[in-house]
């Protein structure tokens, strides 16, 4: 097959693969974004897509620079690439291209004499150019909107490429790169049919958003050889050979149709999806009812008609005059008279009972306490507080213990409006029982504090 021939079914095989794509992409359901979330990963996106190509290319690249030809020529050049999107930005590809690359030298002062050997013209055969690059996209003139359609993008990578050059000298002479590199020895059954070696590819573009399915990319890529025999001639022994590769293309994305494409995909309106998120508003409306629910049931509960300090869902006996004293379930307290001739007759001087192993003051001493508290108050003079303890647990730690229910009184005393330094305490221990520790019944009477005149 001759290179005209091969050109005719790349053209041919493009038409058909783009015929192909643009069936299939009107026959699929738009994709929607609605459901991507701002930290949903790429899951929720199609990532990965396949392009086909077709362009020029030319021995010199747009940044200028030294060339052994003069004068260049535009051949025609196709490729394929794959890419996987990693983000909103970035993806890395995949890419391809074959072709030509051809050149000649015209002279400045006249024509070139005929019969010397200075180099005419050459023609690249470029066998394959293989590279894997990073492609940002580094803006769109769109980006405010809802949905990106426009995309501008550069590239850079490196990659491997095989080629044959074929250069033709003023003399006729004619030499064809092609199945000539003998190997070491001239051993010709390494003899290699193209020359391989390394480059550097450097792009730029834009891209257009024809579907869900099919982008329109334009772009144009340098390339930079790492040899300089790539026009098969050494003119420039310390510079480096180039070409450049200008092309229009077709970009096919590939994955379900629920999901959107990630390159096309404007993060800022997926971020303003994800927090007015419907759902989310409907969340927060049921949980604002549910407080409210919960806020009624408290008033309800705190809700006290009568006003006799037990709430209504509780009080057994609504509607309890004002100023009637009530037990826990709002219902009066029977008259004591017994208790208050009891009450009548304190001293303050009785002594104050303890639950075991406590200093907590009961409140059937408070009657007691209030009224040495107003004796105190009234009369002035000062009192001795001494705390005791059963026999239970080691004698430092009773004594410990008779202190603190000593200071106990004298801290109920002082809140009540005695002066401290009419109050001292003393702390005993098991000292002076007035019962025996033998039986509960002594035990109990000896966990006290007495109160004597100073």
């Amino acid at each position: 097959m001759n290179y005209s021939t091969l050109k005719k079914s790349v053209a041919l095989s493009l038409v058909a693969l783009t015929g192909v794509a643009s069936l299939a992409v009107a026959q699929e359901t738009p994709a929607t974004t609605s459901s991507t979330k701002v930290f949903g990963g790429r899951g929720q996106y199609r990532t990965w897509s396949i392009g086909v190509n077709g362009g020029v290319l030319a021995p010199v690249v747009a940044i200028g620079g030294s060339n052994d030809f003069n004068s260049w020529d535009v051949n025609l050049g196709y490729g394929l690439n794959i890419r996987k999107q990693l983000g909103h930005s970035f993806s890395l590809e995949l890419a391809g291209v074959r072709g030509k690359v051809s050149g000649s030298n015209v002279a400045t002062n006249g024509p070139i004499a005929p019969g010397s050997a200075t180099a005419r013209e050459f023609e690249t055969q470029l066998q394959y150019a293989v590279d894997l690059r990073g492609v940002v996209n580094v803006g769109s003139i769109d980006f405010l909107r809802r949905e990106n359609s426009v995309g501008f993008f550069v590239t850079a990578g490196a990659g491997y490429m095989a080629y044959a050059p074929k250069v033709t000298y003023t003399n006729g002479t004619v030499v064809d790169w092609k199945g000539k590199a003998v190997g070491p020895a001239g051993d010709p059954h390494e003899a290699k049919d193209y020359v391989k070696g390394m480059y550097i590819p450097v792009g730029v573009g834009v891209k257009f958003k024809v579907s869900e399915r099919v982008n329109f990319n334009l772009g144009y890529t340098m390339n930079f050889i790492d040899a300089d025999n790539f026009d098969g001639v050494y003119a420039q022994g310390t510079t480096k050979d180039k070409f450049s590769y200008g092309y229009a293309g077709l970009e096919f994305s590939l994955g379900s149709s629920a999901k959107p494409s990630l390159e096309w995909t404007n993060p800022l309106a997926t971020m303003y999806d994800d927090l007015k998120d419907p759902t989310l508003r409907q969340e927060v409306e049921a949980l604002k009812n549910r407080v409210s629910a919960v806020e009624k049931s408290v008033e309800d509960l705190k809700k006290d008609t009568d006003g006799d300090g037990v709430a209504d869902q509780f009080d057994k006996c609504p509607g309890t005059p004002a100023g009637t004293a009530v037990d826990g379930s709002g219902c009066p307290l029977p008259k004591m008279v017994a208790d208050t001739t009891a009450t009548s007759s304190v001293t303050g001087f009785e002594k104050i009972s303890f639950d075991f192993n406590s200093s907590v003051l009961k409140t059937e001493s408070y009657p007691t306490l209030d009224k040495l508290s107003s004796v105190l108050r009234e009369n002035g003079g000062k009192v001795t507080l001494n705390g005791y303890a059963s026999s239970e647990g080691t004698a430092a730690y009773n004594l410990k213990l008779s202190k603190d229910r000593a200071n106990s009184v004298k801290t109920y005393l002082v809140n009540s409006g005695v002066n401290a330094s009419q109050v001292a305490t003393k702390g005993n221990g098991e000292a002076n029982p007035i019962a025996s520790n033998d039986t509960e019944e002594g035990r109990i009477q000896n966990r006290r504090v007495e109160t004597a005149r100073n």
